[in-house]
C-alpha cells in the first residue's frame, strides 16, 4: 500500500511530468507518427537521419568561399533534387534546403500524398488500401506505406485496375466500359 503524498510533495509532483523527457524532444516523435499514421517507427528514425544530413551536407556548402564556383554548382544540385523530391517548395535559395526536416519526409509518403489527391478520406483508410494492394503509382502496385511520391510521380497515382474501389468509381461516373462488363 502506498501512503498518501503530504502536500508539499504534490505541490511539487505537480511540477515534474514522468511521460516527456527532455531527450525525447518533448514528444515530437509520437506527434508526427500518430499524425502521418506511421506504423514503423524506424521509417521516421530514416526520415530523421536523411534531414540531419541534408542540413550538414547545407552547412558545408553555405561554409564554402562565396567566389567558388563549385559552392554555386552545388548548391543548385542539392536545391534541384530537393526540389524535385518535393520536400521544399521552391529551389531559390539555400536556406529552404537548411530546414527540411523528417516531417518533410512524411508529407511525401503514398497515403498522405492520397489524401491530398482526395483518393482517401483518412490517412489510416489510404495506408489500408496500399497495404491490401488497390493503389498503383505509374505502372508498378505499391503495398508499402512508406513508399515516398516525387512531384514527378505525383499525377500518376492511382488505382490498380483489377481493384473494386475502380470498378465502384467508374460505375458511379457512368464511365464504365461495356466491353468490361463482359
Amino acid at each position: 500500500m502506498v501512503r498518501k503524498l503530504k502536500f508539499h510533495e504534490q505541490k511539487l509532483l505537480k511540477k515534474v511530468d514522468f511521460i516527456t523527457w527532455k531527450v525525447d524532444n518533448a514528444g515530437k516523435e509520437a506527434k508526427v507518427l500518430r499524425r502521418y499514421h506511421i506504423r514503423k517507427p524506424a521509417d521516421y528514425t530514416k526520415y530523421n537521419k536523411l534531414s540531419r544530413e541534408i542540413r550538414t551536407l547545407c552547412e558545408k556548402i553555405a561554409n564554402l568561399d562565396k567566389s567558388d564556383t563549385f559552392k554555386m554548382e552545388a548548391a543548385m544540385m542539392l536545391l534541384e533534387k530537393l526540389y524535385l523530391m518535393g520536400l521544399i517548395r521552391n529551389k531559390a535559395e539555400l536556406e529552404a534546403a537548411s530546414r527540411v526536416s523528417a516531417s518533410c519526409f512524411c508529407r511525401r509518403r503514398l497515403p498522405v500524398i492520397m489524401v491530398k489527391n482526395q483518393l482517401s478520406q483518412n490517412l489510416k483508410n489510404a495506408t489500408d488500401l496500399i497495404e491490401q494492394g488497390h493503389v498503383r503509382v505509374g505502372p508498378d502496385m505499391i503495398t508499402d506505406p512508406a513508399f515516398l511520391v516525387s512531384r514527378n510521380l505525383e499525377d500518376f497515382v492511382t488505382w490498380v485496375d483489377s481493384s473494386k474501389i475502380k470498378q465502384h468509381v467508374l460505375n458511379y461516373n457512368d464511365q464504365r466500359d461495356d466491353f468490361a462488363l463482359v
